[in-house]
């Protein structure tokens, strides 16, 4: 036997789905308290990209075609914690260097090695545990810098804890790498540490 919905409650529950997932995006790109956006979900202001146009900003996304160089703040930083959403297409390779340093990977972990994202290169240091969503949702890192000790969490999980880095300098950029596969980027967020 087929249940029939009455068409208004069908219609109500259609509208209430399109409210909650307006108030999902209005959320975006409006950085927690004490933090700064540093992408502010309508262009490329605070990064130095090509002038290619392979990095864009489109409906709340800083995206990626797979073409062209990194992007990188223009701003440099020291210590700190960064928020920032990401997610890959299919074989999906990327990272986000720290101080124009180390970076902190990003990638299929299907394809890459087969292990999860969050561990640091060039050191080699894999991560504590695969923490990735399925390719195409949306991932979440937490990334705090104090000296050299970086930890990452990735979808609240613990995925680097402390690891001693070997920065070259104090402070540098943020770098979002290009490695030939599309990426999209969000919610990129910043509070810096102080002494």
């Amino acid at each position: 036997m087929m249940l029939r919905i009455p068409f208004s409650t069908t219609l109500l529950a259609a509208v209430v789905l399109a409210l909650v997932a307006l108030a999902a995006r209005a959320e975006d790109n409006r950085p927690p308290t004490g933090f700064t956006a540093l992408f502010t979900g309508k262009d490329l202001t605070g990064w130095k990209a090509d002038s290619a146009g392979h990095w864009k900003a489109e409906n709340g996304m800083l995206i990626f075609d797979g073409k062209g160089q990194d992007v990188a703040s223009e701003q440099s930083f020291g210590d700190f914690i960064l928020l920032i959403d990401w997610k890959l297409a299919e074989r999906g390779n990327s990272g986000i260097f720290l101080r124009g340093g180390p970076q902190v990977e990003i990638w299929d972990p299907a394809r890459w090695w087969k292990f999860g994202s969050g561990g640091i290169y060039p050191e080699h240091h894999k991560p504590l545990k695969d923490a990735d969503k399925p390719i195409g949702e949306w991932n979440h890192f937490e990334i705090k810098v104090v000296k050299n000790a970086v930890t990452v969490r990735l979808n609240d999980e613990l995925v680097l804890n402390a690891y001693e880095c070997k920065f070259r300098t104090p402070t540098g950029p943020l770098r979002l790498q290009a490695h030939g596969t599309p990426l999209w980027f969000k919610n990129i967020y910043i509070k810096e540490l102080k002494d």
